[in-house]
């Protein structure tokens, strides 16, 4: 059996470990969506040869998603708000680390950051936390973003490495002293692009919405909650609807602002122009029928949907806030317009309608920057070589 003898310190404390060759990772995750996805992504493409992978996981997660991914997969109840159930997971997570006895603990969002730091407090390994977007960073009360700062802050100090999943973010974390520059490392997001060109196309016709095939169809990807702002981008779909009459637009998500879009939509007279098509599991089927794709968030640690709409080939309507210029340079690889500014993204999707050339540019441009930038095989590789260096 291949060991080998380290000899680095580990809480400035001397110590002699011995360890198989490969380096054993307990995950742990508390939102599913999105860090769902990264986490299966980043798993995908670990080398499995010098990597072993546990997932400690909420209730939110499904096991078969996994089969192929992790050497072990556990479940602990863990909700999003705090509450009195945190101290009863900090405890099983406390309890799963110690059975398994990993090199190092990656805690995945604020959530579990909190839960997996507290629970691994003077437990010898390493430990990395990726927040996956500021928890401080989005539009919530002053006493909120407080409170969250704090916590961040006090947190900080149980961990190794905080890894950011934008520019933006870092600037963020050194903006509220979270900690200190060198414990921050940047590890841009990424897409399955393999997947995605490997897949199936075409499964979902325009037919199927009752869309007609020559109308201009703009959507969106993403939860109808604040953050996506779906408010803007229904007053836009009304602005756009007024210029081009045979606009559709489409909304692949759900969320608890589902029912003010589809009134607002009635109330203007476009409710048959505009299709929502609730949680599906395969977005990208969806995003193929677009003519523009948008984000127009109000927060953004990172927006995956971007570098997924230019793997798609998609011109893309973006917010200009936090992450998100990080991704799009305005009329390279996409059009940025202001936050909240319903106005603004109406403009910018007619350019792409009415000016020649100017969708081809973009998107030509897109797909050059996704395969060059926001590969999930990079995210892997760039992780695989932060984990041998701890």
């Amino acid at each position: 059996m291949d060991v080998y003898i380290d000899l680095r310190k580990k809480n400035d404390e001397g110590y002699l470990g011995m360890r198989k060759n490969k380096i054993k990772i307990l995950h742990v995750a508390q939102a599913a969506g999105g860090v769902d996805r990264y986490i299966g992504m980043l798993l995908k493409y670990l080398d499995k040869e010098k990597f072993e992978n546990i997932l400690v996981c909420s209730q939110d997660f499904h096991e078969e998603d996994y089969r192929d991914l992790v050497d072990s997969f556990e479940q602990v109840e863990m909700s999003r708000a705090i509450g009195g159930n945190d101290l009863k997971a900090i405890k099983a997570v406390r309890a799963l680390i110690k059975k398994y006895n990993p090199d190092i603990v990656y805690a995945h969002s604020s959530k579990a950051g909190a839960i997996a730091r507290v629970a691994d407090i003077g437990l010898k390994n390493r430990c990395v936390y990726n927040p996956h977007g500021w928890a401080f960073n989005m539009r919530c009360s002053a006493k909120k973003k407080a409170l969250y700062t704090a916590i961040e802050k006090i947190a900080a100090p149980f961990c190794d490495k905080i890894i950011c999943i934008s520019d933006a973010e870092k600037q963020s974390a050194l903006d509220k002293k979270i900690c200190r520059d060198d414990k921050l490392q940047v590890i841009f997001n990424g897409v399955d692009i393999e997947a995605y060109e490997n897949g199936v196309h075409g499964v979902v016709k325009r037919k199927d919405l009752n869309i007609p095939e020559d109308a201009f169809v703009v959507g969106m990807v993403g939860r109808m909650s604040p953050q996506k702002a779906p408010d803007i981008f229904i007053k836009m779909a009304k602005l756009v609807k007024e210029k081009v009459p045979n606009a559709h637009f489409i909304i692949v998500g759900n969320g608890n602002q589902e029912a003010e879009i589809r009134k607002y939509a009635e109330d203007n007279g476009f409710s048959d122009s505009l299709h929502i098509t609730g949680w599906v599991d395969n977005p990208m089927s969806y995003v193929e029928l677009f003519d523009v794709a948008c984000l127009l968030s109000r927060w953004e640690g990172f927006g995956l949907a971007l570098p997924e709409y230019m793997m798609a080939g998609k011109p893309i309507v973006a917010s200009s806030v936090d992450a998100i210029p990080n991704i799009i340079r305005d009329g390279e690889n996409g059009l940025l317009v202001e936050v909240d500014d319903a106005i603004g993204a109406n403009e910018a999707v007619l350019r792409i309608y009415q000016e020649d050339g100017l969708k081809d540019r973009l998107v030509a441009q897109g797909l050059e920057d996704v395969h060059s930038r926001f590969n999930a095989r990079r995210v892997s590789e760039e992780h695989g070589k932060l984990f041998e260096r701890l």
